[in-house]
């Protein structure tokens, strides 16, 4: 597309009829193209595109929200961007909101009820088309406030039996039994658990303690740490466990991250893993497999919860009334045994 001379707005601010000029389009088909692209042709759109970069057209997107009840905006609502466990879930759900012309911000709760519904207090104003919650613990008031404006919302990386809308995740209780099984099956009887204190973390502790404390001889030592998820934390929790003498045959951590903060300090002294400690994660992260030894740990299949997250989403946007026939979800989980156990 070769450069056309802008035609600028009487106080030299680039308007939607000077991107139609140079797009060679109509005011209402570049109003489309921005707004809804899905029913503009790809071509087309690209002119529209390539018009706003020449002109520096800035979309009043609180106007056209306004004028169509769209804001073309998601709200995500995550615990904490400290470690990657959530990564492939906004990589797939921010993707593919793009691809339909959805927008996303990131708001982070810190693991905190209060703060998120002071995020959500801010955001609702804004009227963004979808909200999505990581977890299914919030405040009276959050609840009352999502259910009145009335907005599509997903609680994602859990399940409940009272969702607020849609539900897309997996049971931590459920997760906490397997990986009880999982341990008994290998012969661990003298376990030990490092989890941050996280709501989701702390229910799979229990669920895991409370099944291994239906076998007998078993015995079970929790030590729960601040958030986030650090190596640091991982190592402090280990050194604990050893200084008050519970550490056990197996350390149970919350998170790979941790996990690897285990191994770490568990290489410092000299350690040998599995044979003299062995060590489980939770989340599978990309550089599960490849650390030395190999980390055991459960995955969760990120990427399915997220495209998931986004097709529920974009399937209310298109049908109000599906609200009728809410999601619920359960992607599951998989015990992956590496040579940590």
């Amino acid at each position: 597309m070769s450069r056309k001379p802008a035609v600028l707005g009487p106080d030299g601010t680039p308007t939607l009829i000077d991107v139609a000029r140079v797009a060679g389009v109509s005011p209402i088909t570049v109003s489309r193209a921005l707004g809804r692209p899905e029913v503009v042709a790809a071509k087309t759109r690209q002119r529209v595109l390539d018009a706003v970069r020449i002109t520096g057209y800035v979309p009043n997107l609180a106007a056209g929200a306004l004028a169509s009840s769209r804001s073309r905006l998601v709200a995500i609502m995550l615990p904490t961007i400290a470690n990657s466990i959530f990564s492939d879930t906004v990589q797939a759900l921010t993707e593919r909101l793009a691809q339909a012309g959805y927008q996303t911000l990131l708001g982070l709760t810190g693991y905190d009820p209060a703060q998120e519904e002071a995020l959500l207090s801010a955001l609702l104003g804004r009227r963004p088309d979808g909200i999505v919650l990581t977890g299914t613990e919030h405040t009276p008031d959050s609840r009352q406030c999502l259910a009145r404006v009335g907005i599509p919302v997903v609680e994602a990386w859990d399940l409940c039996e009272h969702p607020l809308d849609m539900l897309v995740g997996f049971s931590h209780e459920a997760v906490g039994r397997a990986v009880a099984t999982y341990l008994l099956d290998k012969g661990y009887r003298r376990v030990s658990v490092v989890t941050l204190d996280d709501p989701r973390g702390i229910r799979r502790s229990e669920s895991l303690a409370q099944a291994l404390a239906e076998q007998p001889g078993v015995v079970v030592a929790i030590e729960r740490l601040p958030v986030p998820a650090t190596l640091a934390t991982g190592r402090e929790g280990l050194s604990r466990l050893l200084a008050s003498g519970k550490a056990g045959d197996v350390v149970v951590c919350s998170s790979d991250t941790i996990a690897q903060g285990v191994l770490a300090e568990a290489a410092s002294r000299q350690l040998v893993v599995p044979t003299e400690l062995a060590v489980m994660g939770f989340g599978d992260l990309s550089s599960a497999a490849h650390m030395h030894p190999p980390l055991s740990t459960v995955r969760v299949d990120g990427l399915r919860i997220g495209r998931s997250i986004a097709e529920a989403l974009l399937a209310r946007f298109a049908n109000p009334s599906m609200a009728r026939t809410p999601l619920r979800l359960d992607t599951g989980f998989e015990v992956i045994e590496r040579s940590t156990t």
